[in-house]
């Protein structure tokens, strides 16, 4: 928290939904809000966040506070937004114009980047030396976070996850066109949208994600076997992230991740793919957990932003 304020404000803005926080500097929590998110509209979408910070500021009872926001994109060296599956966002100044309007600072990034920072802090992975957080929800993407401070790099790309392809790729699965231009991302392969629309392209019908791991809960065949085939496409994409960074922990956010049987069934199947000499019954110590502050983890991560950025 930079010097002066006494309170943080957090804001999520997700796909379906825009929550906000306001923490202490304790990390206590005082207030709360989520309101729907607007789709399609940058206007819109900007009152909606100006609006809640508002309705925050004013629960802090005026005291100074820092502003941060988790957003689904990267933020350009331009300042414009990119890589935003909320598409109204991308090519746009969010972070000059939500400072223009609530007249003071705010610090913009990505919303994996949130979630990683809240989870290394004080959740799942906490003490760990090397924590890669990923969200599993409208889009995937994910964060990165090694001895406590955040990675970026220099294109603020580190962690962009969901726009690489599906590694290990086999013939029988589709090569889907992702918003980002590009197909067969990770994205269109694991994240909410994309199983709903595997299942009712090799079950015909039409359910949610949420029905889809109900069902299978309860015995559906169908449903087993849609959730089982995501659950091996997303231990081939988490074996290539082990491969290529060797996390002491992966978090998994965003409302896939409440999907339980994945942390029984994915550490199964990560040796198939994660390299060992060939040696598939070695054992693979990267943790896979799911977010301790569940889908407020963003909302938490975006509030400690300016405290990372007055450390590093």
């Amino acid at each position: 928290m930079n010097a002066g304020a006494t309170c943080a404000i957090g804001v999520d803005v997700g796909g379906t939904k825009i929550e906000a926080i306001v923490l202490d500097a304790n990390g206590r929590e005082l207030w709360r809000e989520r309101v729907a998110s607007p789709r399609g509209d940058y206007d819109a979408s900007l009152q909606a966040i100006v609006d809640i910070v508002n309705r925050a500021r004013a629960a802090a009872g005026g005291a100074p506070c820092t502003i941060g926001i988790g957003a689904p994109g990267n933020v350009t060296e331009r300042g414009v937004m990119k890589n935003c599956n909320s598409t109204q966002l991308n090519n746009r100044p969010l972070p000059r114009d939500l400072q223009a309007l609530l007249g003071q600072p705010v610090i913009v990034t990505n919303d994996a980047n949130c979630l990683a920072l809240s989870e290394a802090t004080d959740g799942a992975g906490a003490g760990a030396e090397v924590v890669f957080a990923g969200i599993l929800g409208t889009g995937v993407g994910a964060g990165i976070v090694v001895r406590g401070h955040l990675l970026n790099g220099p294109n603020g790309l580190a962690g962009e996850w969901g726009h690489n392809p599906l590694p290990w790729a086999r013939d029988d699965e589709p090569r889907h066109l992702c918003f980002c231009g590009q197909r067969s991302c990770i994205e269109t392969h694991v994240s909410g949208p994309w199983l709903e629309r595997d299942h009712a392209d090799r079950h015909g019908v039409q359910l949610q994600a949420r029905e889809i791991a109900e069902r299978a809960a309860h015995g559906d065949a169908a449903c087993d076997d849609t959730l089982s085939r995501w659950e091996t496409r997303l231990a081939r994409a988490l074996a290539h992230v082990i491969n290529l960074l060797d996390p002491h922990v992966i978090v998994l956010g965003g409302g896939l991740s409440r999907i339980e049987r994945i942390y029984r069934n994915v550490p199964r199947l990560l040796p198939n793919w994660v390299s060992a000499g060939g040696v598939r019954d070695e054992p693979v110590r990267t943790r896979l957990v799911q977010s301790q502050h569940g889908d407020s983890s963003g909302v938490r991560g975006a509030a400690w932003l300016w405290r990372e950025s007055s450390a590093g």
